[in-house]
C-alpha cells in the first residue's frame, strides 16, 4: 500500500471528503481539519490550495477505522484489538525491505538551485507558529555510522529557508544517539526527509522500537511482505520507493551552527520552541528533492487532543508497551492501551489476570522500565482481568471501589520525561516522577468483595426477547 492507494481505499468507504473550494495555506487549511477532527469527520483532500497546484492530506488517521484499513486489519477493530494484532506480528518475525532499482519517487529529481521547500504548500499550522512546517507527517531517515542500523523516526520540521529546514530531534532519540557519533566525527549526518508513502511507514516513524530495531523491518511484519526500497546514490540511504515526497541531503552536527526554530502547536495542546526559551535545533540543509508525478502533501495538524498525531501514538505505543510486556514474558497480560486523550503517551492502563501476591504491582513497575513506559510517561493504572484496558468507564469504577490510595499507590520520582511536557518548568523537562495507581483487589485476600452480577439465565431469556420489549 502507498498512500494513494490509502486515499482511493478510504474514499470508497466513505472515509474521505475532497475539499474542492481554494482554502489558504496559512491557518485556513488546518483550521478546518481541525475543527473536522473534533466532530470525529473523515479524512480530508484539499485540492485547491492557495499558490498551489499540490493537493494537501490531512486527518488521516483520526479514526479507529482509518488507522484498521491502513493496517489491514479488520474495520471493526478497536485500538486495544490492533494493538494486540500488532504485537503478535512482530513479536513472530520482522521482515527486512528489499532494494529496488527504481521507483514513482524518482519521476522527479530537483537539484542544486531548483531545490527550493516553498514548492510545496507546507502549512502554517497555528497563530503563534513560528513558520511553515514541512515535516509533520513526517519520518527522518538516518543510519548509524558504525553499523547498519537505520533508522525511521518523526521529528517535527519548520522551513528555514529555501533549501533548510529546522529538525526537532530530542535527546535520547534514536537519531541523537546517531548524531552524537557524527559528531564526534566531525562530519554531518546524511538523511532523508519522506512525507507520504506507505502509511505504515509514518506510523511506525513515530513508534518507539527498541534501538537497533529498524522500522522498515516492523512494517514488512505488519504487511507481510517486504518495504521496497531505492538505495540512494547521493545519501546512501535505503528510500521508500513509492513515497510522494523526500527531501535529501545532510544534518549538520556542529552546536555552533544549529537554529531556533518555532514555536509550533505541539500534541500537548501547547506551543514549544518559543525563542530564547528552548535549545537551538539541529538543521537539515537540503541538496535534493525526489517527488512522485502530481505529488500529495501529506500533513498533521497536532494540536490538542484529539487528532490524528493523538491516535497515532496512542496505537503505536500501545503496540510496542504490549509487545515490551510480552518480551519480557510478564504473566496474565489481558489487554494494553495507552488513551488519545491522554496524548497517546503520558497514562497507560493495563489489564492483568492475577496469579501470585503482587503481581498487579509487578505489572506496574514494568510498564515504567519497559522501551515505550520508561520516556514520558506520568502514570500507570492496573485493572483485574474483568475489565477492558480501554473501558474507561469500568476503569474508572475500579479507581472507585477497588482502590485504595494509601495501600495501591507507588510514586517514583525521578524517570526520563520529554522535553514538550508543559506540566514540568522550561528550565526542569528533563526528569519526570510517576505514580503507578494498583486498581485490582488484591490476590492474596481471602474475603474478596462480592460483585453484582446478572442471572446468566435470564440475561440469556432477556437477550432472546430483546425486540418483543420494542428496542
Amino acid at each position: 500500500m502507498d498512500l494513494r492507494d490509502f486515499i482511493k481505499i478510504c474514499e470508497e468507504k466513505g472515509e474521505l471528503k475532497r475539499i474542492k473550494v481554494e482554502v489558504d495555506w496559512n491557518l485556513e487549511l488546518s483550521h478546518i481539519a481541525k475543527i473536522n477532527e473534533e466532530n470525529k469527520g473523515p479524512a480530508l483532500l484539499f485540492e485547491k490550495v492557495k499558490d498551489y497546484q499540490i493537493p494537501v492530506f490531512t486527518s488521516a488517521f483520526t479514526s479507529p477505522r482509518r488507522l484498521a484499513i491502513a493496517l489491514g486489519m479488520p474495520e471493526h477493530f478497536s485500538m486495544c484489538d490492533m494493538a494486540k494484532r500488532w504485537m503478535e506480528l512482530t513479536t513472530k518475525k520482522l521482515i527486512p525491505p528489499v532494494e529496488v532499482k527504481s521507483g514513482p519517487v524518482l519521476e522527479n529529481v530537483i537539484e542544486g538551485p531548483r531545490a527550493n521547500l516553498f514548492d510545496f504548500p507546507a502549512p502554517k499550522f497555528y497563530p503563534m507558529d513560528g513558520g511553515r512546517f514541512i515535516g509533520t507527517a513526517v519520518f527522518l531517515i538516518t543510519r548509524d555510522p558504525e553499523s547498519d542500523w537505520v533508522n525511521l523516526g518523526t521529528y517535527r520540521m519548520q522551513i528555514l529557508d529555501e533549501k533548510t529546514t529546522g529538525v526537532q530531534i530530542i535527546k535520547g532519540k534514536h537519531a541523537d544517539f546517531m548524531l552524537k557519533k557524527y559528531q564526534k566525527m566531525k562530519k554531518t549526518m546524511p538523511a532523508a526527509a519522506v512525507i507520504g508513502g506507505d502509511p505504515l511507514l509514518f506510523l511506525a516513524g513515530s513508534t518507539l522500537v527498541s534501538a537497533g530495531v529498524c522500522e522498515y523491518d516492523i512494517v514488512g511484519a505488519l504487511r507481510g511482505t517486504p518495504c521496497e526500497v531505492i538505495k540512494s546514490d547521493l545519501t546512501g540511504l535505503p528510500l521508500p520507493a513509492t513515497a510522494e515526497l523526500i527531501l535529501e541531503g545532510e544534518v549538520e552536527t556542529d552546536p555552533s551552527k544549529f537554529r531556533e526554530e518555532g514555536p509550533f502547536g505541539e500534541y500537548t495542546g501547547y506551543y514549544s520552541g518559543k525563542t530564547g526559551e528552548e535549545w537551538p535545533k539541529p538543521v537539515l540543509y537540503v541538496k535534493r528533492i525526489l517527488h512522485r508525478n502530481n505529488p500529495i502533501f501529506w500533513a498533521t495538524s497536532v494540536g490538542k487532543p484529539v487528532t490524528d498525531t493523538h491516535m497515532i501514538q496512542s496505537l503505536n505505543r500501545t503496540a510496542t508497551l504490549w509487545t515490551d510486556l510480552e518480551n519480557m514474558k510478564i504473566p496474565g497480560i489481558q489487554s494494553v492501551y495507552i488513551p488519545p486523550e491522554t496524548g497517546g503517551r503520558f497514562w497507560g492502563i493495563v489489564s492483568v489476570k492475577q496469579m501470585y501476591p503482587g503481581h498487579s504491582m509487578h505489572v506496574g513497575t514494568a510498564v515504567i522500565s519497559t522501551t515505550t513506559g520508561h520516556y514520558g510517561m506520568k502514570g500507570v493504572i492496573v485493572v483485574d482481568e474483568d475489565i477492558r484496558a480501554d473501558d474507561i468507564e469500568r476503569v474508572l469504577w475500579a479507581l472507585a471501589v477497588r482502590y485504595d490510595p494509601y495501600r495501591s499507590t507507588e510514586i517514583i520520582k525521578r524517570g526520563r520525561s520529554t522535553p514538550l511536557d508543559p506540566a514540568l518548568p522550561i528550565e526542569a523537562r528533563e526528569i519526570v516522577s510517576r505514580i503507578i495507581m494498583d486498581a485490582c483487589i488484591p490476590f492474596e485476600w481471602e474475603r474478596k468483595p462480592t460483585e453484582i452480577k446478572l442471572d446468566e439465565e435470564m440475561l440469556e431469556k432477556v437477550r432472546g426477547r430483546w425486540k418483543e420489549y420494542g428496542f
